[in-house]
């Protein structure tokens, strides 16, 4: 029997809506032992009272209310900082784990930095939307940094089991970056991100959480509200963090290096530079879109990137 600590670090802000049913569903986790670190931003609304009452009830409940605001992603490195598990698990506020989770992920992890599994969609009333995360995104083990260059990975937080010494190396986390996103670039630096093709969270789909896997249309609208330079100078930065972060001993450094380049700016060699990147490195770099025909679509997929910024 493993019996290693888990810590389960939930993030809150003025989550009250589905927060119980979010903690039960932890509570009720077969896996022991675990610790549970809710780390709330700053609440307004009954959610601090909520999480009180877990606390008052259950002795491996620890709430902490920040004095001000950090937003999403600085909260959950405060929450893990926090941890004194071997392993982290995130948690989102809103979903629903399956009880035997924890018990999964700890049984498939062996000795990969990540572990992470598959979600089936629910609505706010808890029922199915008949439809799975893999159904929308290819869910695979990850074992490239290069798979990390694109936004919207497939493994998500909520999904995750993480080994500790993965979370303290990828610390500070850059806000340029979700903290899935950035864990899991770092952890493919020596081992992978691996897919347990078992449905293990229930991810609920409504109107007000951060990230949503299903709609995207609102996180178009914020890209194309920004100017053609403005993208193109964020589209540097992330790269700049990633090649900073990458270890000088990895032949992907040197892949990141040059799609930084080429995106100086928009002049017609630089716009090459981007799209032969792309095409020659397609495979990994495109690895978690969901494609009908695959090659095909990951060709065309490149040419955009003559006229357009990751």
């Amino acid at each position: 029997m493993n019996t290693k600590l888990v810590s389960i670090v939930v993030t809150t802000y003025n989550g009250e809506r589905f927060l119980k049913a979010q903690l039960d569903s932890i509570i009720a986790q077969t896996y022991q032992p675990i610790e549970i670190i809710v780390v709330d931003d700053g609440s307004t609304d009954n959610t601090l009272n909520i999480l009180n009452e877990y606390a008052t009830n259950h002795k491996n409940v620890s709430v902490i209310k920040n004095e001000q605001n950090l937003g999403y992603v600085k909260n959950f490195e405060k929450g893990f900082s926090l941890a004194k598990g071997d392993y982290i698990a995130p948690c989102d506020q809103d979903d629903v784990w399956l009880p035997t989770k924890i018990d999964v992920l700890v049984n498939h992890i062996g000795d990969d930095a990540i572990a992470y599994c598959d979600s089936e969609f629910i609505d706010g009333a808890g029922q199915t939307l008949n439809k799975k995360m893999s159904d929308t995104k290819t869910l695979t083990d990850f074992d490239s940094p290069l798979m990390y260059i694109e936004a919207g990975i497939s493994a998500l937080g909520h999904a995750m089991l993480i080994k500790k010494e993965v979370v303290f190396a990828a610390m500070p986390f850059p806000t340029l970056f979700s903290h899935d996103n950035w864990l899991g670039f770092v952890a493919t630096f020596s081992s992978k991100v691996k897919f347990v093709d078992e449905v293990l969270v229930q991810y609920r789909r409504h109107d007000a959480n951060l990230t949503n896997a299903l709609h995207k249309k609102d996180r178009k609208k914020n890209i194309h509200q920004k100017t053609k330079q403005e993208r193109l100078e964020n589209a540097y930065q992330r790269l700049t963090a990633l090649y900073e972060k990458c270890p000088d001993v990895l032949p992907e450094k040197e892949v990141i290096r040059q799609l930084r380049k080429g995106h100086e700016s928009y002049a017609l060699r630089y716009n090459f530079l981007r799209m032969r990147l792309f095409f020659q490195h397609r495979d990994k770099i495109l690895r978690h879109k969901k494609y009908q025909y695959p090659q095909l679509k990951r060709c065309l997929h490149c040419v955009k990137f003559f006229f357009k910024t990751i």
